[in-house]
């Protein structure tokens, strides 16, 4: 057991410390830093690294780091936990999806592993996954559906056996888990090209911001958070499981044409619907139906767009076509 150091920290065996990973300064003067914080425990065991806030307007994972670092305890603590509650400052501070600066490489989410002399956020990218690559055993990627939409508990992970174990340990609200057969321009792809596991977990959005709905998002992703530590045996207790595991792949249906977005109100997230079934109308602004939205396969929805009021091509519903269910992945 040594010194964990990622970035400005350097924390002793059994210490938390806060820190930042440095990029660059801004014009004004101010660095652009991401803000980190090491947990290096006191007896040996993994790395569990989380990223919160890729997209600046899913702030989601913000609170669950919070409420994770609240709870853990560096003295008892197997390996080490790294948090990164706002992995995207500048897209954070403007709560948008990417940095209203940089409009060259706006989406994060999409650029991996960077560029050491890039734009501005590919450059952020960059200084992220070398700490990301060398330090990390598996990686948490908290999303949500941002300002335009909402996302039921849903995990994206390849369709390796760890990366389904990593999956599984989130325990008993995570039941949902879609196929990403070869993730490219995201952490977890940084992850994948170094032979390691990371997941991208979906919970939250506009519509589910009130206090109550927004505390109950950042509960439920702190708690599968607190299920992985506990299932790689890194603090105490029983890890919990879901009742079973369905997996996919993803549909996301766009708007084919302009006007009022009016979902059945009879949809419900991850309830099973048949191929052909209603999931919405789209009405012009005199009330005329132009178009209907139907199923495409046999699956459940896991995500809705949060503005009923829609432009073509807008992202409309987050489509799951189940293929079946996974088996309980074996430990290496």
């Amino acid at each position: 057991m040594t010194n964990l150091i990622v970035g400005s920290v350097n924390a002793p065996v059994g210490t938390r410390v806060r820190g930042v990973i440095p990029v660059t300064n801004l014009p004004g003067g101010r660095p652009l830093e991401i803000p980190i914080v090491v947990i290096n425990g006191a007896y040996p065991g993994p790395c569990v690294w989380v990223d919160a806030v890729i997209h600046g307007d899913e702030p989601e994972g913000t609170l669950a780091c919070h409420l994770v670092d609240a709870v853990l305890d560096p003295t008892s603590l197997h390996g080490s936990v790294i948090l990164v509650p706002v992995l995207n400052v500048p897209a954070y501070e403007a709560a948008q999806r990417g940095n209203p600066l940089d409009t060259f490489s706006y989406d994060l989410n999409r650029i991996y592993p960077g560029k050491v002399d890039g734009y501005l956020t590919e450059r952020l990218a960059y200084a992220h996954s070398v700490w990301l690559r060398e330090v990390a055993t598996y990686e948490i990627s908290i999303h949500s559906g941002g300002a335009h939409s909402y996302l039921s508990e849903t995990i994206f992970a390849t369709t390796d056996n760890k990366a389904i174990e990593l999956a599984q340990a989130m325990g008993k609200d995570w039941s949902l888990i879609l196929k990403s057969f070869l993730p490219k321009g995201s952490p977890p792809a940084v992850m994948f090209e170094a032979g390691k596991q990371g997941i991208t977990v979906e919970l939250g959005g506009r519509p589910a911001t009130s206090p109550s709905d927004f505390f109950r998002c950042g509960r439920v992703l702190a708690d599968g958070i607190l299920n992985v530590l506990r299932y790689y045996g890194m603090i105490e207790g029983e890890p919990t499981v879901a009742d079973r595991w369905l997996t996919g792949v993803q549909h996301a249906l766009l708007a084919p044409v302009s006007g009022l977005f009016l979902a059945e109100t009879s949809l419900g997230f991850q309830k099973p619907m048949n191929k052909g079934d209603v999931i919405a109308r789209i009405v012009s602004v005199y009330g005329d139906v132009l178009v209907e939205l139907h199923a495409p396969t046999d699956g459940m929805i896991f995500g809705l767009r949060a503005l009923p009021n829609v432009q073509t091509g807008e992202w409309c519903c987050f489509y799951a076509e189940i293929q079946g269910e996974l088996p309980k992945a074996t430990r290496a």
